[in-house]
């Protein structure tokens, strides 16, 4: 079993992971919609969920996830600011929420895809995002 393929694919979920609570994060001072809130705050926690499992999986390789690059948080916090200056509504962060999301997916599907030789805990973490990723949109779809 390729040690570096598992490793790549645990990297890639940490990012994913990080950037979407590092999203919750910059939208959460716009929403004035407790129960957008809410189900922000729930996705929050499942995001950590994951990447508690991502950490756990990390250590078993005696390796520790890359960190976000600063340059990649900070292009994606100015992109929040700046598609939430003239439009703070809950349908247009709800959409903004679900194209993060919707990239999410995307990119997790082509790494089950391209590597059927990860680990199966590690395609089952792979699996988990995926789900999240999906039932997140299917909870924004509410505040369209």
């Amino acid at each position: 079993m390729d040690e570096n393929i598992n490793l790549t694919i645990l990297n890639e979920i940490a990012k994913a992971t990080k950037m979407g609570m590092s999203s919750i994060n910059f939208v959460s001072d716009k929403i004035t919609d407790e129960i957008m809130k809410e189900n922000l705050s729930t996705q929050y926690a499942e995001y950590g969920k994951i990447l508690d499992k991502v950490n756990t999986e990390f250590e078993k390789y005696g390796e520790i996830p890359d960190d976000e690059p600063i340059g990649a948080k900070m292009m994606s916090w100015t992109g929040v600011q700046m598609n939430t200056m003239m439009d703070k509504s809950n349908s247009h962060i709800a959409d903004l929420m679900m194209q993060g999301n919707l990239m999410g997916i995307i990119e997790s599907q082509k790494l089950l895809n391209h590597s059927p030789e990860m680990e199966p805990q590690i395609k089952d973490i792979l699996n988990e995002f995926i789900t999240l990723q999906n039932n997140n949109i299917e909870k924004m779809k509410q505040f369209l």
